[in-house]
């Protein structure tokens, strides 16, 4: 009788706490823990994140553990992301979870945050078929990612600035929302008119897979100096955020598609906390079914910072003895690296 394989994930790249526990790539558990005492901040405070990493880590693995209804000799592999993110939140999960593997004597296996974004399509069933153009959308990264087959990352396009979850929380802030602003803005948007102000859209020409968010972010600012210097209505508000969405999405969408055409791959993908995206979701899933695309779109609860795809993708890095040395540390700007 095979052994069955048990993945242990730890995600702590930035504010969440996430624990959850794969079996022969079924996921059983997902334990997600928000910090919200960033929010009277405007954005995350990374000493404060990595204290309540540490605060946290014990009890949400115990939690993840007796939810999957694993205990700990059962564990094959602990899976734990090396960066990118705050150094300070990564180190807390990285170092745990490599003292936890080796006290229980089990591979440790390192993965690439961003990598398991794009691995979030393999939680679960379908899984997208290789080729596939994948769109990564987060507060840090806008990234157009090329993957041939299995572990192999062409990065295509990504921003020259601002990336499209942080020109979210940017004009969340200018329009006094709070944060994090995407979900903010996704909420008021519902509510208001995509087409009642002509936002720009940023193609970049000479750069087709490539992404710029700062000048959207400058018109809104104008806009709000020019034409409510003292203050709008709901209605208003609900207006703004649904054009400012528009314009952002229709940007993400078009150049997707174009990334999908030019290379002739007919499978595509998002990924990332952008994709949890209301809009982003609707225009995509409209876009892909006119131009006859395979579209793959996580789960929203997948979308955001989570353990499941970082088990996800230690299920696979383990399949193929892709362990990680002790030694490993931790990378704030780790890249996305072909893996052949």
């Amino acid at each position: 009788m095979t052994k069955s394989i048990t993945m242990l994930g730890i995600e702590t790249s930035c504010d969440e706490t996430s624990v959850a526990v794969m079996r022969d790539g079924k996921l059983h558990s997902n334990i997600v823990s928000s910090q919200f005492v960033h929010g009277q901040y405007g954005g995350v405070v990374p000493e404060l994140a990595s204290r309540a990493h540490q605060k946290l880590m014990i009890p949400i693995v115990e939690e993840a553990c007796a939810k999957a209804n694993v205990v700990f000799a059962e564990l094959s592999a602990v899976a734990g992301v090396r960066g990118p993110g705050l150094m300070g939140s990564l180190l807390v999960g990285l170092n745990f979870g490599k003292s936890f593997a080796y006290g229980l004597g089990i591979p440790f296996i390192g993965v690439n945050h961003m990598e398991a974004h794009i691995y979030s399509n393999f939680i679960d069933e379908p899984y997208p078929a290789f080729p596939l153009v994948c769109l990564t959308v987060s507060g840090g990264h806008t990234q157009l990612v090329l993957m041939r087959k299995d572990f192999s990352f062409e990065l295509i396009g990504e921003t020259r600035d601002d990336a499209a979850g942080e020109a979210f929380d940017k004009v969340a802030k200018l329009l006094g929302l709070g944060y994090p602003g995407g979900p903010k803005i996704d909420a008021h948007a519902k509510q208001g008119n995509p087409a009642a102000i002509d936002f720009p859209r940023s193609y970049l020409e000479g750069d087709a897979f490539g992404f710029s968010f700062s000048g959207i972010k400058t018109s809104v600012l104008y806009y709000m100096r020019d034409n409510h210097p003292n203050g709008i209505s709901q209605q208003q508000l609900d207006d703004i955020c649904a054009s400012f969405q528009a314009s952002v999405v229709d940007v993400l969408v078009n150049k997707t598609l174009l990334a999908s055409k030019e290379l002739g791959v007919k499978n595509i993908a998002l990924a990332g906390g952008v994709s949890a995206n209301s809009r982003l979701r609707s225009e995509m899933s409209r876009a892909a079914l006119e131009a006859g695309l395979q579209l793959c779109i996580p789960k929203s609860e997948y979308c955001t910072d989570n353990a499941a795809m970082i088990a996800a993708l230690g299920y696979r890095k383990y399949l193929r003895n892709s362990y990680s040395p002790l030694s490993e540390t931790a990378v704030a700007s780790l890249e996305l690296a072909a893996h052949l």
